[in-house]
């Protein structure tokens, strides 16, 4: 059975950002679906020094590891002031240390929403431009704006916005 990793790009305990994850990867029909959480791959921040002095930490692999290791990519990035948040940041950098193409080429449906009505536009720019200079086969993209408006117990309930993301989650399933 193929087995895709969900994430969102945050740290939040509350983040909007996991709530859509979730919903999207309960949208794919006959994969496996890893449901990963930033707080369980502790890192320190990225330096060159600690990294001189101490290597690369063992999360950092163990996190490379499960992108290698699955047959596709779910992503929900927060948007802090415009780009990535720092714990995204941070682990996306120490894999980058460990290998420069930290997506192995893998199926991705990248997405984002936010509180507002771009639904996380720029740090969805941001990550079209740079995922795929690091081997991001990126199949579809979503953003859902006004999270407050747009989901609800558990799942988007905009009609439109809904039937957008579950096409998207279609295009990924036929990559896996």
């Amino acid at each position: 059975m193929k087995q895709i990793i969900a994430l969102a790009g945050s740290n939040s305990k509350n983040s909007i950002n996991k709530q859509l994850v979730e919903y999207a990867s309960s949208l794919v029909d006959n994969v496996e679906v890893n449901l990963l959480d930033l707080n369980d791959f502790e890192l320190p921040l990225y330096g060159i020094d600690f990294e001189n002095e101490k290597g690369i930490p063992e999360n950092a692999h163990k996190f490379l590891d499960l992108i290698k290791n699955s047959d596709g990519i779910m992503l929900s990035l927060a948007e802090h002031n415009g780009a990535y948040t720092v714990a995204f940041k941070n682990i996306f950098d120490w894999m980058s240390r460990i290998e420069g193409k930290t997506f192995y080429g893998k199926p991705m449906l990248l997405m984002a929403t936010s509180p507002g009505g771009r639904g996380g536009a720029s740090v969805l720019q941001i990550a079209l431009d740079r995922f795929p200079r690091h081997d991001a086969q990126i199949i579809a993209h979503f953003s859902l704006p006004s999270f407050g408006s747009n989901f609800s117990e558990g799942k988007i309930i905009n009609e439109e916005l809904n039937n957008d993301l579950k096409a998207k989650v279609k295009q990924l399933q036929k990559a896996l």
